[in-house]
Formats: C-alpha cells, structure tokens, sequence
C-alpha cells in the first residue's frame, strides 16, 4: 500500500482508536476480576467502550474512525482472552501463551481490521476503498482469486503498508492444481547446508542475517549516537528496522520459494521435529534464528495440508546421525566436525547429512531395500505427539 500523507494520519488515527479500545477491553476485565464482579460480556463492553464512549469529551474523537475497526478491537481482546484460558486448560496447541498486555503506540506493528458489513471494496482502478480513508493506491503483488470477506491493514516498523485479505478457497481446485507425483523424501535441516535432502541433494544456507551484519551494525552504531526523542533518532531508527525488514523478506522469499518447489515435487515429506528453542540456548543461537527452521516447518505444513500432500514430522530423539541407512546399526554419537564416516558393521561410506536425511525419511514411514524396492520397516513407537501418524501412503493421491 501507498497512502499518501492525508491518508497515513487518517490511517494513524485508526490505529490509534483501536489500540485505545483494546487497552479499555483489558482493563475492565482486569478491574472486574479485580474487584470479584462478573466478567462484563462482549455486548456490555461494545455499548459502555464504543457507544457511550463516543458521547463523553475523553472519548468523543472515536467517531473519527469506523465503528467496524472498534468492534474488531473488542473481538481482538476477546479472542485473545480466549487463547489464553484454552493454554491455561491444556485445550490449545502450541507452547503457552499468557493474558493479553496493553498494547502501545510504539509498538513495532500496528493494525486494523475491516469486515464486509464496512462497505470497503476495491476499485476498477485497482485502488482500495476504506471507509473514512478513501481510496489508498496498493500494489498488487497478486491477482485475488475470489472476493475477498475481510482485509486487515498493518503497519510495519519499518513505516510500510500492507494490505492482507482473507478469502475462501476451494480445496479440490488448490489439489488439483499439483501434478501427479508419488515420490517421498527426507529433509534433514542443519546450519553448514539449509537443508539436505534424501537423494543427495544439497542446499546452501543463505545466511542472509550474517551477511547483512556489517550493515546493520552501522546503522545501529548511527542509532546509538542520536540524541533520545530527537528528529535524527526517529530517523536512524527507521534506517534500522527498514535494513532488518530486508534480512527478513529475503529470508520469507527463500522459505516460500523452497517449499513451494518441495511440495511441488514430492507427494509424501518427512522433517524432523527440531527443538529450536532448545537450540537457540547455545553457541549457535544467530545461526539458528538465521536459518529459519521452524517458519520454513510451518510452511511446510499449512502448504502440505492445502495441496493435499503429507508431512510426517519424527521425533526429534531419532538418532538419525548416529544409525547407519544402508545396515540399520547404531554406530554411535559423533561430534559435529565430522561430516563423513564409515559404518563399523557394514563399510558403508556415509556422508553425515545424507545419510540423516535418509534416516528421516525412513523413520517417517518408507525405507529402500538394497535391490531398490520400497518396502515397510518394521514397527516404529509413534512419538506422543504422532500418535495416530501413518507414515507416507504407498500409493499417489488422487489431487
């Protein structure tokens, strides 16, 4: 998006409405549990925060913005508080998540929400129509295939705007457009190569953070000279966040490219379930956050699903590096500077990172036997979170 001035403190105002809004939400069923009253419901807290609000000298500039932006902030706080009690109960996946915070005017990201009872829409001149913006020019990056339901505009640190819209797909148009494959393969994940695959494929590691630290250390260097609250400050910083949004698009873009090109090819994916957080604890912490590994995992994933592939993700216990794909033998731990060895049991020769590739891949569901032929292992103890997994299907998906 490129909202012209008028159009970025309009824009600046709405952010502003609906970051007020939500701190109100919070607060209320902070006082409320405070005081050991009723959680006030959503209805109650739309008419008191919105309505009446409007009607008082503190609040009356919420007239200013769209009733919809205001009552998509409500449904934010709620949604947020739902979150947490769901993590609090065990209900939700994923790690824990705790009660929502009050949101601030220097947050690093800022957004509003438009529905289509907003009467918003897109204009046959290709700009998009807001409700108290006007028409704001975007740049398209993609034809949208059907009408769109919602579109949220963010605000980024590094001051730029976007527009994202939700919109319903078809599943079986999305599979269909897939070409027939049944291969399967093994992706083992590491720092020296992004990414080695089963068949001996090898992919290099960008590193885009490490390559842009020179640069980024000046301007934070540049940053850390500028007097607080100054004009040259907010300038610096901005030379800051915009230099980190480029290591960050350029990293999104190889992540996209690369498992687009995966699910393309292979029916069946396996991955291992890497504990990146665990990592992230030692030496290697940059290189690890560098690489990426869980925002590429979870591409994988939601990709996967849409295009009616399968991902199997092993546990990341597996002794991959340690057991030998051609014998099956268990040859050990080795430290991480060796990158080839041979198996005690059989001689194989074994390149480190392939041969944990094949292990995945093996692990997941599907093995090779020395004439070439797939044939089933035998049976593996699911992890807890797998329980239920089948490995790779023998036979191709209908897309």
């Amino acid at each position: 998006m490129n909202p012209d001035t008028g159009q970025q403190t309009t824009l600046a105002k709405a952010f502003g409405c609906a970051r007020v809004v939500f701190n109100d939400a919070v607060r209320a069923r902070e006082d409320a549990r405070k005081a050991g009253q009723p959680i006030p419901t959503a209805g109650e807290l739309s008419t008191r925060l919105i309505t009446d609000a409007k009607r008082t000298a503190e609040r009356c500039w919420l007239g200013e913005v769209s009733a919809v932006v205001l009552q998509q902030s409500l449904r934010d706080a709620e949604s947020s508080y739902r979150n947490f009690f769901s993590s609090l109960k065990g209900t939700r996946k994923g790690p824990r998540v705790g009660p929502p915070r009050f949101k601030s005017r220097k947050d690093a990201r800022q957004s509003i929400r438009f529905t289509a009872n907003a009467r918003w829409n897109i204009t046959d001149s290709g700009r998009l129509n807001l409700p108290k913006i006007g028409a704001v020019k975007v740049k398209w990056s993609r034809t949208l295939p059907t009408a769109p339901t919602s579109v949220t505009v963010i605000k980024d640190a590094a001051c730029r705007y976007f527009a994202s819209f939700v919109i319903d797909t078809d599943p079986a148009a999305d599979q269909a457009r897939m070409p027939e494959t049944d291969r399967t393969i093994g992706i083992d994940l590491g720092l020296t190569h992004f990414a080695v695959l089963s068949d001996g494929t090898k992919i290099d590691s960008p590193r885009f953070l490490r390559r842009a630290e020179k640069k980024l250390k000046k301007t934070q260097r540049e940053l850390s000279r500028k007097q607080k609250g100054s004009r040259n400050r907010a300038k610096a910083r901005l030379k800051v966040a915009r230099a980190h949004a480029k290591v960050t698009d350029a990293r999104h873009e190889f992540h996209h490219q690369l498992s687009t090109k995966l699910i393309c090819e292979n029916q069946g994916i396996a991955v291992e379930d890497l504990s990146v957080a665990g990592l992230a604890r030692t030496k290697l912490a940059k290189s690890v956050y560098d690489a990426g590994w869980s925002a590429f995992i979870r591409m994988l994933e939601y990709k996967a699903d849409r295009y009616g592939r399968t991902l199997v993700k092993i546990g990341r216990f597996e002794p991959t590096s340690q057991t030998c794909s051609t014998c099956g033998v268990k040859d050990g731990p080795k430290p991480l500077n060796v990158r080839e060895w041979t198996c005690t049991a059989c001689g194989t020769v074994h390149d480190r990172d392939t041969n944990a590739a094949i292990n995945v891949k093996q692990a997941a569901g599907l093995a090779v036997s020395a004439c070439g032929a797939p044939v089933r292992p035998g049976a593996v103890p699911a992890q807890r979170e797998e329980t239920g997994s089948h490995g790779f299907p023998t036979e191709t998906r209908a897309p």
